[in-house]
Order: structure tokens, then C-alpha cells, then sequence
């Protein structure tokens, strides 16, 4: 131990003894949704915590102090690239700093066990290994920039329906292999400062309860973290005997009084609390925000909205190029850009990761500002949009002050104004905050609505509970909305709707008053609000979309379709229902290909849907989620400014009928992992299934082969070998490409997959030239669980290749006993 470290531990054990047992208490159960408690006495400052995994929210949901909105966790994931995931989790963090946070609730390690799982955009992978050399680069990025990291959901949170209540079977050595692999990897390199624990059971015991919290995470890896408990996840005192150390949100929680009561009758013992409260005060400490901690300076800085793009580019996956991309600006008169994602894309995820963006990039805007000297013309195409837009700021004056925007009141019940505010956005949520929610009986938002176009729209609000809305004075909509589902997270974000149709004349102003009672709200509705004022679709001809659409299609050189999910299909709090696209895209696909056989789709989805007329298109690009500079990077794909630098971080279906692993619905509140080790492209590779396209997949615009590998013969127990592999780039072009190494032992007498993945690098080669590229391989990923990590010894086959299925170059290994 260092002198340093010998002061730094004084510190903290001073601090501690300085607490009454009701002071220590209080530290381990929040102060509200985000902040723990602080105590003056002792130096110790609030800490602030904040969602999510790609950009950091902050205190409040406010678009007033936008935040950096990076794209989805599978688009940073089909990088394959530990250095952009270490670059992406630094950013955050400096955001975080930003915004006065402390600790990033994030990133989101569960696995892609089934394509229909709902939160499936926020998770890295269907493959142990690579979501753990991630998890464990981000979480490095975050805390070198001194903000703490928080891995989650600790462990098997790999579905929604039934989260809070769900216990998940699968044996340990599932456990071990699969879904501990990543927490594992983020403890015991990168050190994470804190974990999360999940909401669901595990063989038995819910996860704030559950042995894993010591056995493994602090026994084994030597966690000296915080466990922080997922909203409400703590729901008893019996929860205090466990390695779980903080109850959020609070002040009220199922320890408090209780636990001081049974710490004093001698029921749980003071070391209990006093570990506890030492692994917060570590925390603090360590984010700065202890009294005598180190200055904190952020190691790595970059332009943020730069890494974005780049971050987007390298997430691109080009999946089909039938010699039609990337497309050359110089020969571009017409470009026809269809779809309802192309002008509304989705730039992230729904639910707690969702943060607000000072602005985003449609591809429609990406590629109209790319190509200022063609004719970009729009196409709607089909309705994917399930829910309420959005009223546009530029259409609005608040009704107060004369500028753009809306105002917000909160009201006594004999109408006395408690609390206003101006607001930049239509979709509002108060999660935290100074918003006296509890004490006001009536909320009011208004503003005056000049539309520059005339349409008939459905103007309404989604909310949970009453509420009417007014135009020009006139009663439009009156309501009580029932929460839909049980899911707290689902019903708050993503409420029932109700809308009416309302003529708009462009440039005649209307004035629009919605006024939602909030004397009947209680619990948890009592502190929080979320609430939606924007239109729905009228009712629309979908055949006469699909036609107007094909001609512009028909006219123009080339055609970019836009098509995707919404956010009712990818959100937290429920799965997916279908793999297929919503609406009517498929048709329109189809129609614009027979109009147009230069048609580019682009996938604006999360997660994987399926693509019936794949093989019909001239080129593919799945984008996810791509963040705030989406269709910048879109542009910049498309016109060969860069190089589609995505591959598959999971297998994407034909059919889903084919999937291997497809239910997320419990069965008397269980879920068995009966597949055991057997998920993603090891469950498809056992099942003998063919894919759309298989893990690892991805083109580039040039060919960059894997000509040769060299690697050890031999190897002990827990070595590293090196797996050289040498590359070629054959074209014309500077190309990247994503080496991957994978294990076989088709004579092993235990049950294993076909293959597995053990080691991958990404390597960019400049047009002509070959490059080496070493792939780490640790002999521990050749290793089972069988209470214990065993060696079987013998040969292992090291395939290397670009895909889970070309595999063209291969090396033995035998490892001893």
C-alpha cells in the first residue's frame, strides 16, 4: 500500500467514525431520483448520477441544457473498435462534467439473447467476449475523465416483459460464460467504480438479494465499488444483509428507520452498514466529491459532436453493394429520399437512456446538405410514426414572452400560479427538478401555433390521467388516460394518447391550451411527470403514398429509402412483439425497387427486423441509431466521404421462425435459459439455421483479404497468445476491416458451442498495402465453468476470418494441462 493509499483509507475511516449510526443509514438510500445525501460535518458533498448509456441526461430532462446524443449502443458496438468505445465512454463523461454529474448510469452490458427483447438498441452484442472488451473500454474512457462508470444490469436483465418480478433460471456455468463475462471484464481491468443491480431474480433470489453481489462481483473479482440498486429494485430490509450498498431512488426507501432498528436490537450487525457507507465514501472520493480529494482533470477531450459522426460512420454496416455505392456527387442531378424515417429518423432508443439533443440530422437533411447542387426530393412513402410529433418550435410563439416556444404553469386549485417557465419543446418530462408536481392541483401548457402548411392533423396529448385540450378557446379533447401496462418505465414514458382532427390553415395562428390535473396523483406520479402536446397521422391513403412515392422514384437518379422502427417497437419497459417492419415499408420497398432498381435501403432500427426484398436492392446500410449527426454520417457513406465501418455485433434473422432463441414471456414468472451457452451465432450454428446475414458481417468499399496467420503452437493456463494475422487491401481505396478469431474443439467431452469467439481487431489499410494485425487471444476464453474455471487439454482450432461463418485462414493451439 502507497502512502497515498494509506491517507486516502485514514481519510475515509475518520469520515466514518465521525457518522452516527442514523447518518450512516441515511448515505445508503438516495435524497431524491438522482443525488445522494450529503453530510456538511464530514466534507461530503451530494453526488449526482445520471442516465444514460449514450449521452448524459443530467439532473433534469430539459431541452433548455441540451446533452450530446451519441448513437445507440449497437451502432457502437458494430465498430469493433475498443478504442472508439474508450473515446465514446470519455466523451460521456465529459459531458457529464458538463452537467455537474458524478456518476454516468451506464453503459448497459446484458446480452442480445433474443432479437425481441425491447431494450435490445441499448446493449452491446449477442457475444460475451466482444460486449466485454467493450464494456471494459467505455468503462475506462468514463473514469479516466474522473466520472464514475456503472456497468448494468447486474446480471441477466436480458429481456422487459415482467423485469420487476421475473426470476431468470440458467445454471452457473451460463452464468459464468455468458452473462458475467462482461461485468467480469469491466471489474477486474477496467475497475469499475460502481455496478447496478437488476429488478429480476436469479435461480431464486432477486437481484438486490442475490449471492452474486458478493460471489462472484467482490470475493472473486475484487470489486470495491458501489452497488447501486436500479430504480425501486430494493423492496425489503432483508435486502441491507447483502453486497447491495445504495437504494435509489429516495428519500423513502425499505431501510431507513428499519434498518437503524435492527442494527440497534442486534438483528444485522453495524459492519454490515459501515461497509457499506466506506464503499460510498470511496465513490465520493473518488468523483471528487469528498472534501480533500484529488483535483480531477479530464484525461482525454475531443470534440464531442465530431466523435458523434465518426462514431456513426464506423457503426454503418453495409450489408448488400451490388456495384452501386458509394454513389459519385459530380453525376447526381435527381435523388429521390423516401420514408418516414428519413425525415423523422430515430436517433436513439426510448425509455431512461433518452436524452435530449440541441438538435439532430435526418438523412434527408444529411444528404440535401451534401448535395446542394441536385434536386433532393421527399417522399413519405408509408407511416411508420405510432404516437404523437412533436409540435415544431419554429411554429410556435409563447404566449408570455413573444418568442419561440410554450409556457408552463403549475397551478393552485383555485387557479394561483405556484411555478411557470418558458419551454423550447412540446414533449416535456419532470423527473427531478424544482416543479412543485406534489403541491399544484392543475398543469397548463400554452402557446400560439402558426403551421406553415395546411392539413388536416389529430392534435392531442398523451399523459396519464385527465386532461383537456383547447383550441382558439374551443374544447378539442377531454380525457382520462389510464397507464398502459403495469411497467412503471413503460407507462411513464410512453402513455396512452388521445387526439381529434383539427383543420390548420398555413400561416392562421390558433391558439392551443392544454390544462392536465394533477390533484389526483400520488406515489410516484406525485414527483413526476411526462407529458406529450403534437399531432398524430390523419387518416391517409397507404396505396396512394406507396404510388406517389414509386414515381418520384421513378424519376430520379438515385433513391435512398429510409425505413425503421418507432417508438413504440424500441423502448424500455417492453419487447418487441414481431421482427417485421411497422407499416407498410416492406410494400413500399418493394414498389420503389420495380421503379427504381438504383435503390438504396437504409435501416433505422436498433435491433435486428426482418428484410424480405434484401436481395432486390442495390445496396443495404444499417445504420441504428445514429445519434444527433445520424444523417451527416449517412451522407458521408453514402458518397464515399468515408468507409461504412460497421460489422454485426449480432446475427440478424431471414425469418423469424428461424431464430433460435426467440421468447422473452415468462411462464409462471420464470424464464429458463434452457439454451444454456447456446445463444446468438452459437445457437444458430447448433441449430443447422441459415441467417439473413451472420455475426461479424459487413462490406467495405474496397477488399482487404486475410492472406496468412501465425500464432503459438503451445500455451499454459491463463496465457495470452498472440494471433498474428496478416492483411491485404486489393483495391483502390483505404479500406478497414475487423479481424476475428474464433475457437473450435469438435473432439471436446464437453458440451460446447461449434464455435466461439476468443479475439477480433479492427485494422484500417491503406489502398495497395497489407498490414499485420495481432489479436490478443487470453487461453482463459478456452475455458468452462465447472465450479471452477476448468482446462480441458488438448487442441483447440483457431478459424480466423471476417464472419462467424468465413473462416478461410486456420492455426492449432494445444494447451497443457
Amino acid at each position: 500500500m502507497t502512502d497515498t493509499t494509506a491517507r486516502t483509507d485514514s481519510r475515509l475511516t475518520d469520515a466514518l467514525a465521525a457518522l452516527s449510526l442514523e447518518q450512516k443509514v441515511q448515505l445508503l438510500t438516495g435524497r431524491d431520483f438522482w443525488n445522494t445525501w450529503p453530510i456538511e460535518e464530514i466534507g461530503l458533498r451530494r453526488i449526482l448520477v445520471s442516465d444514460g448509456p449514450s449521452g448524459v441526461r443530467g439532473e433534469v430532462w430539459d431541452e433548455r441544457d441540451p446533452s450530446l446524443n451519441l448513437p445507440s449502443a449497437t451502432a457502437l458496438a458494430s465498430a469493433w473498435d475498443p478504442d472508439i468505445a474508450r473515446r465514446y465512454g470519455a466523451a460521456a463523461a465529459v459531458e457529464a462534467r458538463r452537467k455537474g454529474v458524478d456518476v454516468v448510469l451506464g453503459p448497459t452490458i446484458n446480452l442480445h439473447r433474443s432479437p425481441l427483447g425491447g431494450r435490445h438498441f441499448e446493449a452491446f452484442s449477442e457475444d460475451p467476449v466482444l460486449t466485454a472488451e467493450l464494456a471494459a473500454a467505455y468503462v475506462t474512457g468514463v473514469q479516466d475523465n474522473g466520472v464514475g462508470a456503472t456497468p448494468k444490469h447486474y446480471v441477466a436483465n436480458d429481456f422487459e416483459t415482467d423485469r420487476f418480478t421475473v426470476d431468470v433460471r440458467a445454471d452457473e456455468r451460463t452464468l459464468r460464460e455468458l452473462y458475467l463475462l462482461a461485468f467480469e471484464k469491466a471489474v477486474t481491468e477496467a475497475r469499475a467504480w460502481l455496478v447496478m443491480s437488476a429488478y429480476n431474480g436469479i435461480n431464486g433470489a432477486t437481484a438486490t438479494e442475490n449471492d452474486l453481489l458478493e460471489t462472484p462481483l467482490n470475493s472473486e473479482w475484487g470489486f470495491d465499488g458501489v452497488v447501486v440498486s436500479d430504480w425501486t429494485a430494493v423492496r425489503s430490509l432483508e435486502s441491507a444483509r447483502s453486497s447491495q450498498d445504495l437504494v435509489m431512488p429516495g428519500p423513502v426507501g425499505p431501510w431507513g428507520d428499519a434498518l437503524v432498528e435492527a442494527v440497534r436490537t442486534g438483528a444485522i450487525d453495524e459492519s454490515v452498514v459501515d461497509r457499506k457507507v466506506l464503499r460510498i465514501l470511496t465513490l465520493a472520493q473518488r468523483v471528487g466529491a469528498l472534501e480533500g480529494s484529488p483535483a480531477i482533470d479530464p484525461v482525454w477531450v475531443e470534440d464531442g459532436v465530431a466523435l458523434a459522426r465518426e462514431a456513426a460512420v464506423e457503426g454503418t454496416v453495409l450489408l448488400e453493394n451490388r456495384d452501386e455505392l458509394p454513389w459519385d456527387a459530380t453525376s447526381l442531378r435527381k435523388v429521390a429520399v423516401i420514408g418516414n424515417n428519413a425525415a423523422a429518423a430515430r436517433t436513439q432508443g426510448g425509455g431512461s437512456a433518452t436524452v435530449l439533443p440541441e438538435y439532430t440530422v435526418s438523412p434527408l437533411d444529411g444528404v440535401r446538405a451534401a448535395l446542394p447542387d441536385a434536386e433532393v426530393s421527399y417522399s413519405l412513402g408509408a407511416v411508420v410514426q405510432d404516437g404523437l410529433v412533436e409540435l415544431p418550435l419554429a411554429e410556435l410563439t409563447n404566449p408570455v414572452t413573444g418568442g419561440p416556444g410554450l409556457r408552463a404553469r403549475f397551478l393552485t386549485a383555485d387557479g394561483a400560479e405556484l411555478f411557470g417557465e418558458d419551454r423550447r419543446k412540446s414533449v416535456l418530462v419532470y423527473f427531478g427538478g424544482d416543479a412543485p408536481i406534489a403541491a399544484a392541483a392543475t398543469y397548463e401548457l400554452t402557446a400560439r401555433w402558426t403551421p406553415t402548411e395546411s392539413q388536416t392533423v389529430r392534435l392531442g396529448f398523451a399523459l396519464i390521467g385527465a386532461a383537456q385540450l383547447y383550441v382558439d378557446g374551443e374544447l378539442l379533447v377531454e380525457s382520462d388516460l389510464q397507464p398502459s401496462g403495469t411497467d412503471l418505465g413503460a407507462a411513464f414514458m410512453n402513455p396512452l394518447t388521445a387526439s381529434a382532427e383539427v383543420e390548420l390553415v398555413a400561416g392562421k395562428p390558433v391558439d392551443v391550451r392544454l390544462v392536465h390535473d394533477l390533484s389526483a396523483k400520488e406515489g410516484f406520479a406525485a414527483h413526476a411527470l411526462f407529458l406529450q402536446l403534437g399531432t398524430e397521422p390523419a387518416e391517409v391513403d397507404e396505396d396512394a403514398l406507396i404510388a406517389e412515392a414509386a414515381e418520384a422514384a421513378e424519376a430520379a437518379d438515385v433513391v435512398l429509402v429510409v425505413v425503421g422502427t418507432n417508438s413504440i417497437v424500441e423502448s424500455e419497459g417492453y419487447d418487441r412483439e414481431s421482427l417485421s417492419l411497422p407499416g407498410r415499408q416492406d410494400d413500399l420497398v418493394r414498389a420503389v425497387v420495380a421503379a427504381n432498381p438504383r435503390t438504396v435501403v437504409l435501416v433505422n432500427a436498433g435491433a435486428p427486423v426482418l428484410l424480405p426484398w434484401r436481395d432486390d436492392v442495390a445496396a443495404l446500410l444499417l445504420g441504428w441509431f445514429g445519434g444527433q449527426e445520424f444523417g451527416n454520417a449517412v451522407a458521408d457513406v453514402l458518397l464515399g466521404v468515408a468507409e461504412p465501418g460497421g460489422r454485426l455485433p449480432t446475427t440478424w434473422p431471414a425469418a423469424e421462425a428461424d431464430v433460435p432463441v426467440l421468447s422473452c414471456t415468462p411462464v409462471d414468472g420464470v424464464v429458463e435459459y434452457t439454451e444454456g451457452i447456446h445463444i446468438g451465432y452459437r445457437a444458430w450454428l447448433r441449430s443447422g439455421a441459415t441467417p439473413a446475414y451472420w455475426f461479424g458481417s459487413g462490406q467495405g468499399y474496397t477488399c482487404v483479404e486475410l492472406t496468412g496467420v501465425e500464432a503459438p503452437s503451445r500455451a499454459r493456463p491463463g496465457e495470452i497468445v498472440t494471433v498474428s494475422v496478416e492483411v491485404a487491401n486489393r483495391g483502390e481505396r483505404d479500406g478497414k476491416q475487423v479481424v476475428q478469431v474464433y475457437a473450435e474443439k469438435p473432439d471436446s467431452t464437453v458440451d460446447r458451442p461449434v464455435r466461439w469467439l476468443v479475439g477480433s481487431a479492427p485494422v484500417r489499410v491503406p489502398a495497395g498495402q497489407t498490414a499485420q494485425v495481432e489479436v490478443a487471444v487470453p487461453t482463459r476464453y478456452l475455458a468452462h465453468w465447472a465450479g471452477g474455471w476448468q482446462y480441458e487439454p488438448g487442441v483447440y482450432r483457431l478459424r480466423v476470418g471476417t464472419t462467424a461463418v468465413e473462416l478461410p485462414l486456420e492455426t492449432t493451439l494445444e494447451v497443457s494441462a
